[in-house]
Parts: C-alpha cells; structure tokens; sequence
C-alpha cells in the first residue's frame, strides 16, 4: 500500500519538475525573441548597459590607478635625519636598527657622508667648477637616515626617537634639523592631506558614476517594457502567472548585460593600453592595474558579465513590478 501511494506522488513531482523546465525553456525563448524582436530597442538598450558598464569599468580601474599612485607618492615622500660627518658605520648601523624597532616605520635608508660625496658629484658631473670646490674641499656632508612611514602626517614617534633616543643624541648634526621639523613638516602635511582628500574624492566619485550608470540602464530597460505594457496586459487577462510574465523581460536584460559586458570589457582593456604610456609619463602609476587586468582578463571579464547581468535583473524586476500590479 505504502509503494503504491508513494507512486503517484513521485509522477506527481516528475510532471511538476518537467512543467517548470518547460515554462523556463519557453521564457529563455520568449526573451532571446523579443531581443532580436525590436533592431532600434535592442541596439539602444544594449548601448546604454554598455556605455554603464564601461563606466562602471573605466571608474573602478581609475580608482585602483589612483591608490597606486598615492602608495607611489607616499613611498617617495620620505622623512631625513642627520648625524656628524664623523658618525662611523657601526655607529650609523646601531641608530638604524633603533629606528626599524618603531613600530610606524616601514623602512630606512643610510646614506653615509662618503656615499652623500659620491652622489653630489654624479649629480653635477657636468659641472666642472662644482667638482673642483668639491675635490678641494674637506668633506662636511653629514650622514643621512632616509625613513618612510606609515602615516606622512603623524610623524610623532619619529619626532619622539629624535627628542629622546640618547644614541642619536649623540651623534645628531646640530646645524641641520630633522626634514619634518619647522616649514618642511607643514610642506609634508600639505602632501599628505592632499593625498587623503585624493583617496576619498576616487572613492565618492566611483560610488556616484555607479549609482548615475545604474539609474540610466534602469530607465532605459523601463522605456523597453513600456512600450510592451499591452502585451503585459493581455498576458495577464488571459492568466499568465507574474513570473512567466517578468521571466522573458529578465532574459533579455540578461542578454543585454552579457552583450555589454563584453563590448565593455574590450572598450576599457584598449582605453587603458591607449593611456598607459601618456600617463605613465606623468609619473601616474596605470601599470599595475594594466598588469591586474592582462593577467585577470577571464575575472574581469566575468565580474562584468555578473554586473551586467545583475544590473538588467534588477532593473527589469523594478521595472515590470508596475505593470504586474492588480
């Protein structure tokens, strides 16, 4: 008795299963039908969702440029400590391991008097006047401790190492203040400060061209369905279930978005390459992202088709939920 009741439940099930595969077979049909349906529509729409996702695109690429481009000027903007000329190596070598023990350091650099010598004549090599003042006179360069740290604008542990560590103390140059001292430590805050106002505008406008991106396809996909609200209309009079109704109009925001993404991806892979040498020029740092990009290509491509495809989704749900109600 149990086998034969559990029969009929289970071809119950199998006609449900195969009901539903059929009406989302029909749906995929119907919605690839009406793209190809509409030649002036669908190259509009698919334009739009394009000219969106390569914002989308283009703004969050610029974005990831323009962190590089701050980590590079923050990597250049270094802070500098002296010692006497007479400050030996071992010596120099003890205040550097001093200073790599603050926790807000990130590296140091020593350039030693007979180094700094070095450098200055390679700099004016093609000054021959400057080298003769320099060959003839007694080396009084000091020694020099180049840091970066974490935060260009809170060096105050640096400045604590400095007022207090008793071995710098004692080999510090007294003619030459540390580089964060005075009129150079307002210089560095200006970078700085310009530097986060920097990061945080990349990041409001990213977040501004998405949402404006967003608004267009939505209106754009809404001009779409509009034009088919009587065909809304009858469906609905003759009894067709809301899902089979919005299902079509999902699917061709799907192919709208899957066609875009692709058109999209192309556009902004090529506009980087275009801009990479002019920027690069203007020390602004594309090539990480143009390498990101290159090697992801398949990552990119396919967050851009999730995109799209999620863009035309909601946008196509919003949409028909006018139409659809009672």
């Amino acid at each position: 008795m149990a086998k034969k009741n559990t029969e009929p439940k289970a071809l119950a099930q199998n006609k449900q299963t195969r009901r539903k595969w059929l009406t989302f077979v029909r749906m995929c049909r119907y919605g690839v039908n009406n793209f190809s349906r509409n030649a002036w529509l669908t190259i509009a729409a698919t334009a739009v969702m394009t000219i969106t996702l390569l914002i989308i695109f283009i703004t969050l690429a610029a974005r990831q440029v323009l962190v590089d481009t701050i980590a590079t000027i923050k990597d250049r903007v270094d802070m500098s400590i002296y010692v006497q000329t007479d400050t030996t190596n071992g010596e120099a070598k003890q205040i550097q391991d001093e200073i790599e023990k603050l926790p807000s350091v990130r590296s140091v650099t020593y350039i030693s008097p007979q180094q700094a010598r070095t450098n200055f004549a390679n700099e004016n090599k093609a000054d021959a006047q400057t080298l003769d003042a320099l060959n003839e006179a007694t080396n009084k360069l000091p020694g020099t401790f180049r840091i970066n740290i974490e935060d260009i604008n809170n060096p105050s542990e640096l400045d604590n190492f400095v007022k207090t560590n008793q071995l710098y103390k004692q080999h510090a140059d007294p003619d030459r203040p540390a580089s964060f001292e005075g009129g150079r430590r307002t210089a560095i805050q200006n970078i700085g400060s310009w530097v986060d106002f920097a990061e945080r505008a990349g990041i409001g406008a990213s977040i501004i061209f998405i949402i404006i991106s967003s608004l267009i396809i939505f209106n754009t996909i809404r001009m779409a369905i509009f034009n088919r609200k009587e065909e809304i209309q009858m469906m609905k009079l003759i009894g067709a279930d809301r899902s089979f109704i919005r299902g079509p109009f999902i699917v061709e925001a799907v192919v709208y978005g899957v066609i875009a993404a692709v058109i999209a991806t192309v556009l902004g892979v090529v506009t980087l390459y275009a801009s990479k040498d002019t920027l690069t020029r203007y020390d602004v740092a594309i090539n990480g992202t143009v390498q990101g990009v290159t090697v992801y290509i398949a990552f990119v491509l396919l967050g851009m088709i999730v995109a799209g495809a999620l863009i035309g989704i909601v946008s196509s749900l919003l949409a028909t939920r006018k139409y659809l109600k009672i």
